[in-house]
């Protein structure tokens, strides 16, 4: 089988911000240019976990990663990387070796602050030395700013975590998302007459500030409406700390339990409170669709 010739871009692409893009318009570039398949390699856990034991929240699970790449930038070749203790110990150079005999790699493409190999010993300058030596294309993409903040993964689940759902939206280039199958709940919102779709964060994945967003919805169809979504713990009427992230669909009566569903966050409408009754709960659901309506227009 003759292997495919690639340019690849390289990095962890942790919620594929603005800062990502560069990287990936850059392999689409290339690969107009000179027939290369542009294509992505990203880890398949944050390189903490298995360096330093560290669990590091994400701003997406793995799935979303790759659909973002997919459908937002149009890169089909997107290639997961099985980092585990073994190929944590891969010197830097070996590694970039593994890229061109594994993938087929003629160009490379990474961040000015890409680390790769044993300990991190690898970075940008000796990627280059490194490409050069082996008669490969390579291009090193400098920090991507905006309003004089350097884009980055730690910044945008800070704004995410505070809620500020339009500045995190700004420098992803894109709406936040969450994608999961739709899940059976308690039923509730039907006797509010405000029926739910009942859906779940991954492990690993971190929850944006609880409270009541104006959301879009996009259905394995390809169908799309518009909701409200509520991030949290129900506190009106759940008594547990279980988190979910439930959507009234507003004017959709389908039954959506099983399927595949993609939320995006758009605006951050309210936090979540506890209500002195049902009554009021209902009321409240009603002022924030409205609000959602107009959002939206």
């Amino acid at each position: 089988m003759i292997m495919k010739k690639r340019v690849i871009a390289l990095g962890f692409f942790d919620g594929v911000h603005v800062g990502h893009a560069a990287l990936l318009n850059r392999a689409l570039e290339v690969g107009s240019e000179t027939g290369l398949i542009p294509s992505v390699i990203t880890l398949d856990v944050h390189p903490q976990l298995i360096t330093r034991g560290k669990e590091v929240l994400l701003i997406n699970s793995l799935e979303d990663r790759l659909s973002i790449i997919h459908r937002v930038f149009g890169i089909e070749d997107v290639l997961p990387f099985e980092f585990n203790t073994q190929t944590a110990a891969m010197p830097w150079d070996m590694f970039i070796d593994y890229l061109i005999d594994e993938f087929g790699a003629k160009h490379l493409i990474a961040g000015a602050d890409f680390k790769f190999g044993f300990g991190g010993m690898g970075n940008s300058r000796l990627l280059l030395e490194k490409c050069d030596e082996k008669g490969i294309g390579c291009d090193i993409i400098p920090h991507v700013k905006q309003d004089g903040i350097v884009c980055s993964s730690t910044y945008i689940r800070e704004l995410l975590l505070s809620g500020d759902i339009k500045r995190a939206n700004s420098f992803l280039g894109h709406a936040h998302i969450l994608t999961d199958i739709v899940r059976h709940g308690y039923k509730l919102g039907r006797t509010l007459g405000t029926p739910t779709i009942n859906m779940c964060f991954s492990a690993g994945v971190l929850v944006p500030a609880h409270g009541v967003y104006a959301t879009r919805i996009f259905l394995e169809d390809g169908a799309e409406q518009i909701g409200v979504t509520n991030v949290g713990i129900r506190p009106t009427v759940s008594g547990t700390d279980s988190v979910t992230a439930e959507t009234h669909i507003l004017n959709f009566q389908r039954n959506l339990y099983g399927h595949k569903v993609r939320v995006e966050f758009h605006k951050r409408l309210r936090s979540e409170i506890r209500f002195d009754g049902i009554d009021k709960l209902k009321a409240q659901i009603a002022i924030d669709c409205e609000e959602a309506m107009r959002f939206f227009g």
